[in-house]
């Protein structure tokens, strides 16, 4: 009897054991693992509309999260720099804003599967095809331009050193370049005579014979020098009004160019040796290119179509092609294992059509 009744205590025991692992292994597959994502507003990528969280890398991102039964609370960083030291200092285990790939960021962190490819766009104040001509303004520009004075500084050159010989050579006769044997004034003489000379025709010529050829030159030469330089700046100021000072990449160089700061774009401005000048915040930007503090800004071309086609509209335009083609993606803790799953989740989301239907939802047909 007794040998009866252990028998059946050990079988309950059992059968209790068992119901035990069965119930924790649901539990365990239905529970959800918590992930702190750190976010900066960057339309249309991440954007904020009351207290919630949209744009592209949110919509993405919470599809996989609930794939992979994950509950995602989101901090918000209020630049580049913050948000990679929310990751470096594990207050965060993603950041969910599209990050450009790296070889600086790849050696600290780990980078998903890319989300997407784009590159680098230039963006300028549109000015308008109506805008009143300042023909003052530019000959002002024109006469202070770098090319006008080098060659203001050559004629200079050029008129010292010819006057120095008509001194030398007609020093003394009175109806001469240079009346006046000392060396002052007799030289101002000789430089009034020479840029004259140059300019226009001069009423007098040198006495002595060797200084009158030399001044027949001279005034040869002026006439080609005075050609030259008028056919510079009247080239200068046509393609001044032809095309605009930016038209793309290729005109940033010298220029002043707005960037977010710690972006990829700072390295690519440097790389060119345009001066780049850079901001903690997109407003900030946005709001140095209005104000006419830069003449251009250089970011991912996505964000800046968005703001260009929505609160940019009629104040900016896009000029020239996207240049620095690079990859974005999510960023990982280094060896964070969650960076792989998140990684078959986005290949997935592109294998059964979810990922294109994020993508038109934001950036339409493109």
């Amino acid at each position: 009897m007794t040998t009866w009744i252990l028998a059946v205590i050990r079988r309950c025991v059992v059968a209790l054991a068992l119901s035990m692992v069965l119930v924790c292994s649901a539990m365990g597959q239905d529970q959800m693992t918590a992930v702190h994502a750190a976010v900066g507003v960057l339309p249309p990528f991440v954007m904020k509309q009351g207290d919630q969280l949209t744009g592209f890398s949110v919509d993405l991102w919470n599809e996989i999260a609930a794939r992979l039964k994950l509950t995602t609370t989101y901090q918000e960083a209020p630049d580049v720099g913050t948000l990679l030291d929310l990751l470096r200092t594990k207050r965060a285990d993603v950041i969910v804003t599209g990050i450009f790939y790296s070889t600086e960021r790849d050696r600290e962190f780990d980078y998903s599967y890319p989300i997407m490819e784009t590159g680098l766009q230039v963006m300028v104040r549109d000015e308008g095809g109506s805008a009143a001509p300042t023909p003052l303004k530019d000959v002002f520009n024109l006469l202070f331009s770098k090319s006008a004075l080098i060659w203001l500084g050559v004629a200079l050159v050029i008129i010292i050193i010819p006057a120095h010989f008509l001194w030398l050579l007609d020093r003394g006769n009175e109806d001469g370049a240079s009346p006046s044997k000392g060396y002052f004034p007799g030289i101002l003489h000789a430089m009034t005579w020479a840029t004259t000379a140059l300019v226009s025709q001069v009423q007098t010529l040198p006495r002595q014979w060797l200084a009158r050829i030399f001044g027949l030159l001279w005034m040869f030469a002026g006439v080609v020098f005075i050609a030259l330089y008028t056919a510079e700046l009247t080239a200068t100021l046509t393609v001044d009004q032809i095309r605009g000072a930016i038209n793309g990449p290729d005109d940033l160089p010298g220029k002043r160019v707005a960037t977010i700061a710690q972006g990829s774009a700072t390295t690519y401005l440097r790389k060119i040796k345009a001066e780049a000048q850079e901001y903690p915040t997109l407003d900030q930007v946005y709001r140095a290119l209005l104000d006419g503090k830069v003449d251009a800004v250089l970011m991912g071309a996505p964000a800046l179509r968005y703001y260009a086609a929505h609160d940019g509209a009629g104040r900016v335009k896009m000029v020239g092609p996207e240049v620095d083609r690079n990859d974005l993606g999510f960023l990982f803790q280094l060896g964070d294992p969650l960076r792989r799953r998140v990684s078959t989740e986005i290949v997935a989301l592109r294998e059964d059509g979810t990922y294109d239907r994020l993508y038109e939802k934001w950036f339409g047909g493109e």
